[in-house]
């Protein structure tokens, strides 16, 4: 089979245009970025904001293994498939960071027949949103160090500033850095660091404000460093907010680009999921819902951070209801977790598939506990064997929970149609009652707690003494009815990465809190979680290349 740049570089794409008026959208409603690509401008929103809200299906997927799930994939074959039997849907993801696609990762706009498209403007720079989400934060990150430069009238604390400088790039070498060296003109010397731009308050705030106005409040509540009294130094207080909003006047709209098969797909904004709350933005949903009847999004790696974040965080905030949450697995990654080698994989193995299938359940279970609907969609391959599949979906049954074979990765929206309609009748029998997992005026412990037990199936939750510093610090501030988003491994229900399946009897450790007032949650960082994660010993950057007429090869 042909590898997805391939298949990219080949597909027929129709001008954007004719891609937004399927969605009724008129030519003055775009801003053009070439042929292929376009923002949508916000007045659409005043337009269509009376229409009725589409269904909300949300894609998901158990943790996920080096044998790979194709969530992405799933969503984008679905959206497909759905047109294909005459519905009128369309797809919301999330953009791709430079880092893990010069990393591990590689491209990350579908696969195969199921790929949103142009894939090499997507995966590289695409609208330049990265780019302004990077300048916006470092534009903050500068003031508050020109602010202790310049006498330090707000009286900041230089050991406690908060706020990190961010590069939409894995470099390990920049995790801690000393800044400010060279002399007097040159700054204040003190310890600060990077992040990657997808694990930046200002990513999360950009996928979660409801319009410019609200994104520019939100930029004012960031909490930068603390005063040597204590109190919070804001960057209302730094006078940055205006500067950074315009900064985003671009980012903030929508990107409209297209299927292999011409379905329309919005791709905006891209908060990582094990750091971030890891959904595309607020902005590009609800105005997807309104557009079509059917708008089909996914949230980043195994429903116990995803799907968990977009329920208790995205649609808490946005207000919105799923009505439908679709899990994706593979046999292959069901054996993984039963303990298979990677090499072993192709190999009928029903023992190791009855123990790594109880992580599909958990995720079932989990999802049930919001009161949604679920339906597992089989990413299948051809080493499957017949027993193994009807194993699976005997499992998944025995939960109510209806089985689809997918294979949309070699066969496009032709190899969804099962599934699509499988959704479509599950949506008609069963009724979402979409419910919270905690409340807001819980307290920050219990919320993590709740989160933890319920969802990650821990015995026990245990906080580092700074991490319950911080929770004191944060509740006496009066940041304690915040919601919380987990920072996590994504590879295991655990924070230990090689606690595959279900594990049972563990205990999560919470060794940071952190605050992001803007975004308007507190980040809990668990087991080895870091920020600004680092390039492998051969990152895929090594593979990729160009050539003289500009043709991209090793992109995915």
């Amino acid at each position: 089979m042909k590898t997805d740049i391939q298949i990219a570089q080949e597909a027929t794409m129709k001008p954007i245009g004719e891609i937004a008026s399927i969605l009724g959208l008129k030519e003055n409603d775009l801003e053009y970025y070439g042929k292929y690509k376009a923002k949508v401008n916000l007045d659409v929103w005043q337009r269509v904001k009376g229409n009725p809200n589409g269904k909300l299906i949300l894609v998901t997927a158990i943790n996920p293994t080096p044998a790979g799930e194709g969530k992405t994939t799933t969503t984008v074959g679905l959206g497909q498939a759905m047109v294909k039997l005459g519905k009128k849907a369309m797809i919301a993801l999330r953009e791709p960071s430079l880092g893990p696609c010069f990393g591990i990762k590689g491209g990350a706009a579908g696969g195969g027949y199921a790929q949103a498209v142009p894939m090499e403007d997507i995966n590289l720079h695409f609208t330049g949103d990265f780019h302004a989400i990077t300048s916006a934060h470092n534009l903050l990150a500068a003031m508050i160090d020109n602010s202790i430069q310049q006498g330090n009238p707000l009286h900041i604390d230089s050991r406690q500033v908060v706020f990190r400088r961010v590069m939409d790039m894995n470099d390990r070498s920049l995790r801690n850095i000393i800044i400010g060296l060279g002399g007097k003109a040159d700054g204040v010397p003190r310890q600060n660091g990077f992040d990657i731009t997808v694990a930046s308050e200002v990513m999360a705030i950009l996928c979660l404000a409801e319009d410019l106005m609200d994104l520019k409040e939100r930029f004012a509540r960031i909490v930068v460093a603390y005063t040597y009294e204590g109190k919070p130094v804001t960057a209302r207080d730094l006078e940055a907010q205006g500067a950074m909003a315009l900064l985003m006047k671009d980012a903030i709209k929508p990107n409209l680009v297209q299927t292999l098969e011409n379905t329309p797909v919005f791709i905006h904004g891209g908060p990582f999921a094990n750091i971030a709350h890891g959904c595309n933005s607020v902005i590009a949903t609800k105005l997807g819902l309104k557009l079509t009847d059917y708008l089909i999004t996914e949230a980043g790696f195994g429903a116990d951070l995803g799907a968990e974040k977009f329920f208790n965080l995205k649609c808490r905030y946005a207000e919105l209801e799923p009505d439908l949450t679709v899990i994706v697995a593979t046999v292959r990654a069901l054996k993984s977790n039963g303990g298979v080698n990677k090499e072993s994989l192709n190999t009928e193995n029903i023992e190791a598939l009855s123990k790594g299938i109880a992580n599909l359940e958990k995720h079932i279970e989990n999802v049930n506990k919001f009161g949604v609907p679920v339906v597992v969609a089989i990413n299948r391959f051809p080493t499957d064997t017949q027993a193994e599949l009807n194993f699976v979906r005997e499992r998944c049954n025995r939960l109510g929970v209806e089985v689809s074979l997918s294979e949309v990765f070699t066969k496009g929206g032709d190899g969804g149609l099962e599934l699509a309609q499988v959704v479509l009748k599950t949506l008609e029998k069963q009724e979402s009652k979409f419910k919270v997992l905690y409340e807001l005026t819980d307290p920050i412990a219990v919320k993590i707690e709740k989160i933890c037990r319920e969802v990650y199936g821990a015995g026990g939750v245990s906080f580092t003494k700074e991490a319950e510093a911080s929770l004191r610090k944060y509740e006496e501030l009066g940041y304690g009815q915040l919601p919380v988003c987990m920072a996590k491994t994504q590879y295991s229900l655990s924070d230990d990465p090689s606690k595959l399946g279900r594990p049972t009897g563990f205990s999560i450790t919470v060794r940071e809190l952190r605050l992001s007032a803007g975004a308007g949650f507190l980040v809990a960082i668990t087991g080895a979680v870091m920020t600004m994660p680092g390039l492998p010993k051969r990152p895929a950057a090594v593979n990729m290349d160009i050539n003289a007429e500009g043709k991209i090869t090793g992109l995915f």
